[in-house]
């Protein structure tokens, strides 16, 4: 068994709950910290204990972590149990998302429904916690909302870790993501007019994240594009995939120096950058 440090893990119990509604959709949320928010919304199955991990660390900073509860069990540990109940969990959660019309899974140049929801969610949070915007952090099924979601000004950091939408079961999936064309052309404005940055994360050969994604969004957003990608072997040996996916969490090699803590920390300096004065800024130890 591999000695590197993994991933830390965090307790749904330290969060607050609450609940959003809005254009007749009602999602639970869960919030801890104080200042800027930023909006973590959680990888398939869903919000796991190492996403609120990398919550905590976003609180660490001197934010608001905000988690969207969207699908799967908020908190439940999706290696926990049985290889049948993983299983399964896992396949229920993949369902409800493929089924939704909310994800739209299957679209190509589409914004997802979903992401009005969480446009709305950001603007509360914002109204809520003040500061000069907000950042989102999008993970694999959600990467590609945190793009969508940049469209509002109020989104000053926006981070796709693995986008995988469109999912990879149409011809012309792979060099493309799930944003409409009239967003991206905002996005694309906002990163001409403003210098927003768009910072994306992932593994090389990860086969729901492929090289042609990220080719679209540098020829798509040009500099406001920065892509951080690593390779295979940089991913955490204990991974229980075959492939390296999710670079923030579960394949993450919680050690300094290591490729994805160095894409961790990018991600920690774009969020404290954007939505932190200087005098306020925290620096996370990196022992």
């Amino acid at each position: 068994m591999s000695t590197y440090k993994r991933a830390p893990r965090g307790e749904l119990s330290s969060y607050e709950a609450d609940r959003f509604t809005h254009g007749g959709t009602t999602h639970d949320v869960y919030r801890k910290g104080r200042g800027p928010a930023v909006i973590v919304v959680a990888e398939l199955p869903g919000i796991t204990p190492e996403v609120l991990g990398f919550a905590d660390r976003v609180v660490a900073l001197g934010c608001t972590a905000v988690l969207p509860n969207l699908f799967g069990e908020a908190g439940r540990d999706p290696e926990a149990g049985s290889v049948l109940s993983q299983r399964l969990y896992a396949l229920r959660s993949i369902a409800s998302v493929c089924i939704r019309r909310e994800f739209a899974a299957l679209a190509l140049g589409r914004t997802a429904p979903v992401v009005d929801w969480l446009r709305a969610l950001a603007a509360r949070e914002h109204a809520r916690a003040g500061g000069p915007g907000v950042g989102v952090v999008g993970m694999c099924f959600t990467g590609g909302y945190a793009l969508a979601m940049a469209v509002d000004p109020r989104v000053l950091a926006p981070v796709l870790a693995q986008p995988s939408q469109p999912l990879l079961l149409r011809q012309g999936s792979r060099a493309a993501i799930d944003c409409s064309a009239a967003d991206l052309a905002r996005v694309r404005a906002r990163c001409d007019r403003e210098g927003l940055r768009v910072l994306g994360l992932r593994f090389h050969d990860d086969p729901f994240v492929p090289a042609e994604r990220f080719d679209f969004l540098r020829a798509q957003l040009g500099d406001g594009f920065v892509a951080v990608e690593l390779s295979q072997a940089d991913g955490h040996p204990s991974s229980p995939m075959p492939r390296h996916h999710s670079v923030l969490t579960r394949d993450l090699i919680d050690e300094p120096g290591q490729p994805t803590r160095v894409a961790l920390e990018r991600v920690l300096d774009l969020l404290r950058s954007k939505l932190l004065p200087e005098t306020e800024r925290r620096v996370e130890p990196t022992a």
